[in-house]
């Protein structure tokens, strides 16, 4: 099992069932049987899954008489989000090298249609 903080973050994104854990909860805290009532499992099954976000630090899951809401950590997202962010920056460059290459083929295409263009007109 991943110790740093990233790694125990994207596991736990990993799994469907825990990003729509994640999904629910961002609408508010909820409990244990609430947040398994979607589900087609046990509610030990899910407790497992509360488990892995919470050692993750997506959730946190309090105690109160014997209602233990789980509410929503955003702050190992916004980790996620941080780490994203300088491959998106990477992503753009790429794109605007794309993009510029692709104006390049385009207007050397359009020079090659006007040059077959204006030598055809000469042979009328």
């Amino acid at each position: 099992m991943p110790s740093d903080p990233l790694s125990l973050t994207f596991a736990a994104l990993a799994d469907p069932t825990r990003r729509a854990i994640l999904a629910r909860l961002a609408s508010g805290e909820s409990t244990v049987t609430d947040l398994a009532a979607p589900f087609d499992m046990s509610l030990p099954a899910v407790t497992k899954h509360l488990k892995v976000l919470e050692r993750a630090g997506l959730i946190t899951r309090g105690r109160d008489a014997q209602w233990r809401p789980c509410r929503l950590e955003a702050g190992p997202l916004k980790n996620i989000s941080d780490w994203v962010e300088h491959y998106r920056q990477f992503w753009e460059r790429s794109f605007e090298r794309l993009d510029a290459y692709l104006k390049v083929m385009r207007k050397q295409e359009q020079d090659k249609l006007k040059a077959k263009g204006k030598s055809h007109g000469r042979k009328k």
